[in-house]
């Protein structure tokens, strides 16, 4: 059996299309300290630069999502960042390709936050989540004011900053914010069944139509059309988009090659 004192704190595991990536410090609620930072930026790289990955799963071990900043490891003066992604080498700089958060216990501070910068979100009805800084006297900075107002309604999100009061899954469900709920136990299963389903798609396809909705947000309106032309009209062009058509034809599977 592998020492916890050597254990990677951040483990990464490719199921066909899919890479699992499971923070590893249960011991302390697999809180984020500088190695878990870089840990979780290298997996990042490694899905978006992998041809073969199509989507990304982020869980934790030992049930426990994520409890934020390591504290101690702060007061020792370590980084829970990484350069260029910024908090947990993930918040600020997000993967070009889908990336599912599979949440089977708490996820707090930091911790939603991880959440919050992922694309969708599988959960135990009963994990619970919130941004509690507040109460400490703190602010929720690695993008939780920012990105909660944007999958809830604003009233539910305001409060649960304001308050620091966490919520459930399956409170949080029919709001938006969790896609699907899954017993406890089984919900990194039911993480990869989503991610599976996702990468029986044209990678090129779903890389593409993730970077519009992230964008267009902030475009102007009068350019909506021709922003989202020049994301989507390569797509149209590549091998990918003549195999679909092509299996579809012959009814067939296809085989995607990401060109």
């Amino acid at each position: 059996m592998t020492d916890q004192a050597t254990a990677p704190v951040v483990l990464t595991e490719r199921r066909g299309r899919v890479l699992v990536v499971t923070l590893n410090r249960p011991h302390a609620r697999n809180a984020v300290d500088g190695e878990v930072a870089l840990g979780v930026a290298a997996a990042m790289e490694l899905l978006d630069s992998d041809p073969e990955l199509s989507v990304g799963v982020l869980t934790g071990a030992g049930g426990y999502f994520c409890a934020g900043m390591d504290l101690k490891a702060f007061l020792r003066g370590e980084s829970p960042r990484a350069p260029g992604r910024g908090f947990a080498g993930l918040v600020e700089a997000t993967p070009a390709k889908p990336l599912i958060a599979a949440v089977d216990g708490p996820a707090l501070a930091g911790g939603f936050e991880i959440v919050l910068a992922a694309d969708l979100v599988v959960a135990a009805p009963t994990a619970t989540f919130g941004l509690p800084e507040v109460r400490r006297g703190l602010v929720a900075a690695a993008g939780g004011l920012t990105r909660l107002p944007a999958r809830l309604p604003r009233a539910v999100a305001l409060e649960m900053v304001l308050t620091g009061k966490t919520m459930t899954a399956a409170q949080l469900h029919p709001l938006g914010l969790v896609n699907r709920l899954a017993p406890e136990g089984e919900v990194l299963t039911a993480a990869v069944e989503l991610a599976d389903e996702i990468a029986a798609n044209g990678p090129l396809a779903v890389r593409a139509s993730k970077k519009v909705v992230d964008e267009s947000p902030a475009w102007p309106p009068a350019e909506t059309f021709e922003r989202t032309r020049q994301i989507v009209m390569p797509v149209f062009g590549s091998n990918d988009a003549r195999e679909g058509a092509a299996a579809f034809t012959e009814r067939r599977t296809p085989v995607w090659t990401a060109t």
